[in-house]
């Protein structure tokens, strides 16, 4: 997606304003999905060893 982004700037369909914007959205839903996925194996884990 940030490659898309890039490219886009540097073709001039977006602003370097909406790229650095478009980029941060993007690292925020990567960050977020990473914190589910810590969460989901965390609970695994928990269930896991209780059995």
């Amino acid at each position: 997606m940030n490659d898309q982004l890039k490219k886009d700037e540097k073709n001039g369909d977006i602003t370097e304003d909406e790229l650095r914007s478009g980029t941060e959205d993007v690292q925020k839903a990567t960050d977020n999905s990473i914190k589910e996925i810590d969460q989901m194996i965390a609970d695994k884990e928990k269930d896991i060893m209780s059995v």
